[in-house]
Parts: structure tokens; C-alpha cells; sequence
């Protein structure tokens, strides 16, 4: 974003031939006002725009590549637009796409834009002109007990009645350009809550897809911890027989009695675990949770979208935050702007005319029209500092958002890095803890057919029975976990990307970030 310094002084000529121009067509008759007035409308169009460039100064270095993203093409399988339904899930899309709708805090986001775009408005008012209209009929009539001769006797002056319409039109014109700056900044403010707004709204569906993912891994936990009950309270009649055979102590039944209770004891967790997801999901979708039916599912049937991040100077130009910090640093930066123009003289240009007259007949004849015409030029001497004061504020403020702009794109950066590592990790840790719950099982069913067979002792069927109820729900938390490592990735490149349609920006392999970056 570049903003060029005007040519003043052509502009300045012409403004001051059309003002010329307005006062002496004024001035040439009293039906010619409305001329003058017109005149004055039309100085936005000739007034200057002196906004400088207030870009600070910043580089941040950006990282050719990825240090932990697996080797493939540049732009292949960059996030789609509907990234979530990667997961192969129409429950967990259909979720999705509801929230984006139906999600209250999205809702207050964009009712935050549409303040936004209205303190915009409010800010670009000052660059047009502002035109009245006042019609008033008044009667009098003076005290007649008083007089200019001091007379308190009868005879003063009647009663009387004064009819006027008059227009009015006043302008400032923004010839240091301060006007145009506070209208930048509103405006580029405007474009900061737009991308607040993605933020909500990538924030809430990877809320509500981790908030899914916790329903189904829960529901995978369940079904294990009731087949590990199921399979304990099999172990224990087994164990049962064997103390009623005189072959088993009554300290074995009680130490697989320990292993059922503890099974047991999962199985309510897992229930809050279920029903509080739940809920959260209702409250995502704006809904009271007793509306919300979820049926959940399988981790297993679940998929795992691919997605290579790119280059990381292509973030800039997708996450929602980075974009936001930089919309809020260049309002800053106009706002100094703004600031720094309240030094120089305000111009001040007004104009209004009407008909007055007595009659109510006459209101409207060429002896009754009037007007006036006024310019003013403000020149701030001394203030208190109030002008220097406010300057300061606005580059301090500037500076804040220098680095708010800066940790957002080193944030951004380290937050992807995250994501492929914990992908990367739990990939692998999935793959083991699958290998492991395979060799817990094969030990656990060889150990209870010994026992049956009166060749082990219950030591080794109670340790490999526990080993394999931990190896199966390891599993299933890996599976969790890499889940919502897929969905930390798509959240840290920002969602979905718009393909063929990336700035030329943001495609390069920039060593050096210039600041503002615009996609």
C-alpha cells in the first residue's frame, strides 16, 4: 500500500479561481446564491490530499521453506475451502456448515464489521460539504412600555412578522489531507474486523470439528473400556471356578475383582466425556444442547485430509490474523498521519442564502433573497501541547501495532511448524501404539488359554490384561491426537485457500517481508 503526496499546487490554482469564480457570480446578483453554494459543494473534488507515507520501518525474515514439512511440490494439495470435509464425515460437515451460520460469536463479529463500516462513514463525512435548510416564521412584537425615547405610554412600535428560508453550506476544505487520513484509518480499521471475523469463524469450526473429534473418541473408549469389562468379568468366573475347584486363593478373585472395578470405573468418564461435547457442540451452533442430536461414530471411518503447507511467505497472504494486524497497523499509521496534519491552518469556506420578508407573498421574490458567503482559516498557535501530545499517542500506538504485526507473523510461522510436527508425531505414534495393542492382544489371549489349561500362573494373565487394555486405548487417544494436529494445521495456514487465485506477493521467495504486505 503506497499513498502518494499530491500535487498542490496546480490544485491549489484551480480551487482558488472556482472560489473566486462562486464569489463573484455571487456578488453579480442575489438569483445567482445558489451558484456560490453549488460552488462550495463542489471544492471535494479540488481539495488536496497531502498523506504521506507513514509505513514504518520493519523486516521480518521469512524462511524459504518449512524445516518440518515432508518434501512435495510447492502448491500441491494446498487447503481447500472446505478443507473439513477431508475427514469424510457428513455428520461433522454438516455440523460445520451450521455453525458458520447459526454461531453467535460469529454473529457478533459481524455485527462488529457493520460498526465498522458505519465509524468509516462517520469519518469520510468531514471531505463533503454539509448542507442545511432552515425555514422559520416569527411574529413579535416589542414592549410597549418602553421606547428609544423612554416613552412609557402608548404608541410603540406594532407588531410585526418575519418569514426566512435560507440555505446553508459549509465546507473545510482538506488541503494538508486530514480528513482523507482519518477516513483511511476508519476504513482500514473497517477491513480489520472483516478479518477478525474469519478468525472467529476459522477459530469456531476448528472448535467445533476437535469438539466432534472428542465425541467419536470418547465413543471409541466406551466401547473398549464395556469389551474389557465384558472381557475381565469372563476372566473373573474363570478365576471364580478355579477357587471353588480348590485350584485358585480367594487373593486371586479379589486382585481380578480390583481389575473389573477399575474397568468399571472408566465407563463414567467416558459418558461425561460424550454428553459435555456434546453440549459444547449445541452451544457452537447457537442452540440449546436439548436440540442437538449427535450420533457420533469411529475414529477409524474417519479420514485425514492431505495438505502440503506451501511457502511460508504464502502465509501473509492467508491467515486472518496477520491480515488483521496489518489492517490495524496501516490505520495507525494514517491516524499519525491525521495527527500530524492538525498542525497546519484548517480552511474554512460557508455560504448560505434564502429569501427573507415581512409578507408571506413576497417570501419568494428577488427582493427578498439574500446571502452571505464566509471564509476562515484556523491557524493552531499554542494549544497546551494538546497537537504534540496527540501526535505522540498516535506513534506510540503505531509502534504497539508495528509489533503486534511482527509476532503475528513470527507466531504464524512457528504455529504451522507446530502443526507438522505434532501431525508428523502422531502419525507415528499412532502406527506404534496399533503394533503394540496386536502383540497385547496375542499375549493376552495365549496367557488366558494357559490359565485354562492350568500352565501359567494368574500374575501373568492379570499383567498382560492390563497391558492390552492400555495398549487399545492408547490407540485411541493417538487417533485423537492426530486428528486434531490435521486440524491445527489447517488452522495455522488460515483454513482454506482460494486456488489460482494467490497475489503474485505472496508467491515469491522473498528473503525479506516489506511492510504493509497486501495480497
Amino acid at each position: 500500500m503506497k499513498v502518494r503526496f499530491a500535487d498542490r499546487r496546480p490544485k491549489a490554482l484551480r480551487m482558488r479561481r472556482i472560489v473566486g469564480e462562486a464569489v463573484e457570480a455571487a456578488e453579480q446578483g442575489s438569483a445567482r446564491f445558489v451558484a456560490a453554494i453549488l460552488g462550495i459543494c463542489l471544492l471535494p473534488l479540488l481539495s488536496g490530499c497531502i498523506v504521506g507515507t507513514e509505513k514504518p520501518d520493519v523486516a521480518v525474515a521469512a524462511p524459504p521453506a518449512y524445516r518440518y514439512a515432508a518434501p512435495a511440490a510447492t502448491h500441491a494439495a494446498v487447503p481447500a475451502l472446505d478443507w473439513w470435509r477431508g475427514f469424510r464425515s457428513p455428520e461433522l460437515t454438516a455440523l460445520i456448515e451450521e455453525a458458520q451460520t447459526a454461531n453467535l460469536d460469529i454473529a457478533a463479529a459481524i455485527a462488529r464489521v457493520e460498526q465498522a463500516d458505519a465509524q468509516a462513514k462517520i469519518a469520510g463525512a468531514p471531505l463533503f460539504p454539509t448542507v442545511d435548510l432552515n425555514a422559520t416564521a416569527t411574529r413579535s412584537r416589542p414592549s410597549q412600555a418602553t421606547s428609544s425615547t423612554g416613552s412609557t405610554g402608548g404608541g410603540g412600535p406594532s407588531e410585526r412578522t418575519l418569514y426566512n428560508v435560507a440555505f446553508r453550506a459549509s465546507y473545510e476544505i482538506d488541503f494538508w489531507g486530514k480528513n482523507r487520513a482519518t477516513l483511511l484509518a476508519a476504513e482500514q480499521n473497517a477491513v480489520a474486523f472483516r478479518f477478525a471475523r474469519e478468525v472467529v469463524t476459522l477459530s469456531t469450526v476448528a472448535t467445533v470439528a476437535n469438539a466432534y473429534f472428542l465425541v467419536v473418541s470418547a465413543q471409541d473408549r466406551l466401547r473398549i473400556a464395556r469389551e474389557n469389562v465384558a472381557s475381565a468379568e469372563r476372566i473373573l468366573k474363570l478365576i471364580r471356578d478355579r477357587v471353588a475347584a480348590g485350584t485358585a486363593s480367594a487373593l486371586d478373585a479379589a486382585q481380578q475383582e480390583t481389575v473389573l472395578a477399575t474397568q468399571r470405573a472408566s465407563v463414567p468418564v467416558f459418558e461425561q466425556l460424550i454428553r459435555q461435547n456434546k453440549i459444547l457442540l449445541g452451544v457452537l451452533l447457537g442452540q440449546p444442547p436439548e436440540y442437538i442430536t449427535v450420533r457420533g461414530g469411529d475414529l477409524a471411518r474417519l479420514g485425514i485430509p492431505r495438505v502440503t503447507p506451501g511457502l511460508p511467505s504464502e502465509l501473509l497472504c492467508q491467515r486472518p490474523d496477520i491480515r488483521q494486524a496489518e489492517a490495524q497497523l496501516a490505520s495507525a499509521s494514517a491516524n499519525v498521519e491525521a495527527a500530524r496534519a492538525a498542525f497546519f491552518p484548517s480552511i474554512q469556506l460557508t455560504g448560505d442564502g434564502g429569501w427573507q420578508s415581512a409578507a408571506l407573498k413576497m417570501l419568494f421574490t428577488p427582493a427578498s433573497a439574500f446571502y452571505n458567503i464566509t471564509s476562515s482559516l484556523t491557524q493552531p498557535i499554542f494549544d497546551g501541547f494538546r497537537l504534540e501530545g496527540q501526535l505522540q499517542l498516535q506513534k506510540g500506538r503505531q509502534e504497539e501495532l508495528l509489533q503486534l504485526y511482527r509476532r503475528a507473523i513470527v507466531g504464524g510461522f512457528g504455529d504451522v511448524e507446530n502443526a507438522l510436527i505434532a501431525l508428523q508425531q502422531s502419525t507415528i505414534r499412532e502406527r506404534l501404539t496399533r503394533e503394540a495393542v496386536t502383540s497385547a492382544r496375542r499375549a493376552f489371549e495365549l496367557s488366558e488359554t494357559r490359565l485354562r489349561e492350568g500352565t501359567t500362573d494368574l500374575i501373568t494373565l492379570l499383567n498382560t490384561q492390563l497391558s492390552l487394555f492400555q495398549a487399545q486405548d492408547a490407540v485411541s487417544q493417538a487417533q485423537l491426537a492426530r486428528l486434531q494436529a490435521a486440524v491445527a494445521l489447517f488452522q495455522a495456514l488460515g483454513g482454506g485457500w482460494a486456488p489460482n487465485i494467490l497475489p503474485i506477493a505472496c508467491g515469491e521467495e522473498a528473503k525479506e517481508i516489506a511492510l504493509p504486505v497486501k495480497g
